[in-house]
């Protein structure tokens, strides 16, 4: 395997048992492992740590690996919702939350998630922490609802906003690629916002909701 800076800092670190489960669990149902870099998955657990959330809203659940980055960060007294289209990766998310001892900490609500995000703005729900990592299209659509979903100050993370170097190449023009250079210029852009972009890895949005 090619060094990289990313593969070299991933080396500082001590495997992890838990998340390890998560890819090896998905490999063996015949999904695809495209859970967040683990050197993402670190920094979201520092990231809600130290902004001290007690709520966040995960769109994407996959195998869970990034729920656990998650809970982690809420400590025990916190709680994550987590949104997944699909049954199967809910429940062998939940499976694997379980098997991390964070459980008690997961909502899942399955299906569409903009019918999802919109319930849970008639519930009158609010959140400190969001992490979205779902189909791309709908990027901008995740990022307006974070918003309007978000205490004052409330941190939102994205995954995949270099789209595997898609993003940069003028010559991509589909739908994907279209709504997440959208996204990132709303990170950019928006006056609602403080943002930031890390070119590390596949791209990692990171925002503010201001007061």
């Amino acid at each position: 395997m090619e060094r990289t800076p990313e593969t070299y800092f991933d080396g500082l670190y001590e495997s992890d048992a838990d998340l390890d489960r998560v890819g090896k669990r998905l490999r063996e149902a015949g999904m695809r492992d495209i859970s967040v870099a683990a050197g993402y998955g670190r920094l979201l657990t520092l990231l809600v740590t130290v902004s001290g959330a007690k709520r966040a809203l995960e769109i994407g659940a996959l195998g869970g690996y990034s729920g656990i980055c998650l809970a982690r960060g809420l400590g025990a007294d916190g709680k994550l919702v987590s949104l997944e289209i699909h049954r199967e990766y809910a429940e062998l998310a939940l499976a694997n939350m379980r098997d991390a001892g964070l459980g008690d900490r997961v909502e899942y609500r399955v299906g569409d998630a903009s019918a999802s995000l919109d319930r849970l703005k008639e519930e009158g729900e609010k959140f400190d922490f969001f992490f979205i990592d779902a189909d791309k299209e709908n990027y901008p659509l995740y990022l307006e609802a974070c918003i309007e979903l978000a205490n004052d100050g409330a941190i939102i993370a994205a995954d995949n906003t270099l789209l595997r170097g898609k993003t940069i190449d003028d010559a991509r023009q589909g739908p994907s690629v279209r709504a997440i250079r959208q996204f990132n210029l709303a990170i950019a852009r928006d006056a609602r916002l403080q943002g930031v972009h890390l070119p590390a890895f596949d791209g990692l949005a990171l925002a503010r909701v201001k007061g």
